[in-house]
C-alpha cells in the first residue's frame, strides 16, 4: 500500500472516529462530568496509540510544476519551534532512508527534523518527464514545501547532502532570506573538481588494472556488466561511499540504493562514478564564484574517504561569508553512519550555536 492509500484510508478511520465520538457523547451525557472527561481522554490516547509510526508526522505537499500539479512526501519528526532542520537527500532520485540514522541523535538534542523525498523519489510522485529534471525546478520545488512546512527565518535550517548539497546551495543563492541556517553535507561546488579528484587521485589509488579496466567498461557504455558493479563495490563504495564490509551495511542504505530512480539519476547525473557523465544536465556545474554571496550561517561538513575532495569541501566554509567546517576523519560519503562519533556532534553543536546566536 502506497503512502497515498495509507493517508486516505487514515482520513476514513477518523471520518468512522467522529462517529463514534458522536455515540460517545450520547452515552456519556447520562454521566457525570468527570466520568465524562475520563472517557474523552482515554478514546484521544488509544487514537494516538493505534496510528502506526510510519504515518505519524507524514504531510503529502502539493507542488506546482510545468508540467502540472504533483504530491511530494514529507515526515515530520519531532517538535521544535525553533530547530526545524529539511533534509534534502543525494541522488539525484535518491531518497529520504540515506537519513534514517539522525534518529538516533537529533531527538536528544531537541531538534526537529524533516524527511523529504523529493519529485520522481521513492514515496513522492515519479513523473516520467525529462524537462522536470532541472536544478531550477527542484529549487522551485523546495521553496513550495518550505512555504507548506511553515518554515522560516526563526526556525529553517537546510540541510543537503551529495546531490542534496548542489540543490541547497542553489535554494540558498536564490532564498538565503529565508533561511536560519545552511548545511552543504559531502558535495564540492565545482563538477569539474569532482571529476578531476575522482580521475586524478581516487582511481589512481585503487589496485594495479583496476581502475583502468572501470574505464574500459564505462567507455564500452557497458553499465549492466555484473563486473563493472563488482569492481566499483570492492573498490569505490566500500572505500568510498560508505567504509563497511557491504554485506554489514544498515538496512536504510540498502532500502535507499534500492529505491533509487535510476531515471532521474541517470539523466541528471550519468552511469559513471567517476564525475558526471557527458550529456547529463549536471555536467559542467560549477558555482564556486558565487559562493560570496551568502552570508546565512552556513556549515560545510567533509570526510577524509570521501568521494569529494575535503579541501574543496573545506574550502565553502571560507568561501561563504558567515561558515564553519566540520571535518569527519574517519568518515566518507555517508559519514553519518561511519563517522558519526564526529559527524553529528558537530552538526548539532552548529544548528545549537545558531540558535543561541553563538554564531560564529
Amino acid at each position: 500500500m502506497s503512502y497515498k492509500e495509507h493517508l486516505k484510508m487514515k482520513q476514513i478511520m477518523k471520518k468512522t472516529d467522529n462517529i463514534l465520538w458522536l455515540l460517545l457523547i450520547v452515552m456519556a451525557s447520562a454521566c457525570s462530568s468527570a466520568s465524562s472527561d475520563t472517557t474523552m481522554e482515554q478514546s484521544a490516547q488509544i487514537e494516538e496509540a493505534s496510528e502506526p509510526d510510519s504515518l505519524k508526522g507524514v504531510k503529502m505537499v502539493t507542488i506546482d510544476t510545468p508540467k502540472g500539479e504533483f504530491e511530494v512526501f514529507t515526515q515530520t519528526v519531532g517538535s521544535n519551534p525553533d530547530m526545524r532542520v529539511l533534509l534534502l537527500h543525494g541522488g539525484p532520485g535518491g531518497t529520504h532512508e540515506f537519513f534514517k540514522s539522525f534518529e538516533d541523535h537529533f531527538p536528544d538534542a531537541g531538534i526537529e527534523f524533516i524527511y523529504y523525498d523529493q519529485l520522481g523519489s521513492h514515496h513522492s510522485d515519479q513523473p516520467s518527464d525529462t524537462t522536470l529534471w532541472t536544478i531550477d525546478r527542484f529549487v522551485d520545488e523546495v521553496e513550495q514545501v518550505r512555504q507548506a512546512l511553515g518554515l522560516d527565518t526563526s526556525n529553517f535550517y537546510l540541510y543537503g547532502q551529495s546531490w542534496g548539497g548542489i540543490l541547497a546551495a542553489e535554494y540558498a543563492l536564490k532564498h538565503q532570506d529565508k533561511l536560519k541556517g545552511l548545511i552543504i553535507s559531502n558535495m564540492v561546488m565545482s563538477i569539474p573538481e569532482y571529476t578531476r579528484y575522482a580521475h586524478e587521485v581516487l582511481g589512481p589509488q585503487m589496485p594495479e588494472g583496476v581502475f583502468e579496466r572501470i574505464m574500459e567498461i564505462e567507455a564500452a557504455e557497458d553499465f549492466t556488466n555484473p563486473e563493472y558493479m563488482d569492481l566499483l563495490m570492492k573498490h569505490h563504495y566500500s572505500e568510498h561511499i560508505l567504509r563497511l564490509p557491504p554485506d554489514s551495511w544498515p538496512e536504510a542504505i540498502n532500502k535507499a540504493f534500492e529505491h533509487l530512480n535510476p531515471e532521474v539519476y541517470v539523466y541528471m547525473q550519468g552511469h559513471s562514478e567517476f564525475g558526471i557523465t557527458q550529456g547529463a544536465t549536471l555536467e559542467g556545474w560549477d558555482i564556486k564564484d558565487r559562493m560570496q554571496e551568502l552570508y546565512v550561517p552556513t556549515l560545510s561538513i567533509g570526510a577524509e574517504h570521501d568521494s569529494m575532495e575535503p579541501k574543496e569541501m573545506e574550502w565553502i566554509a571560507g568561501a561563504v561569508q558567515n561558515g564553519r567546517y566540520l571535518y569527519c576523519p574517519n568518515g566518507s560519503h555517508l559519514a553519518q553512519y561511519d563517522d558519526s562519533e564526529h559527524f553529528f556532534p558537530g552538526l548539532i553543536e552548529f544548528i545549537q550555536d545558531v540558535d543561541r546566536g553563538d554564531f560564529p
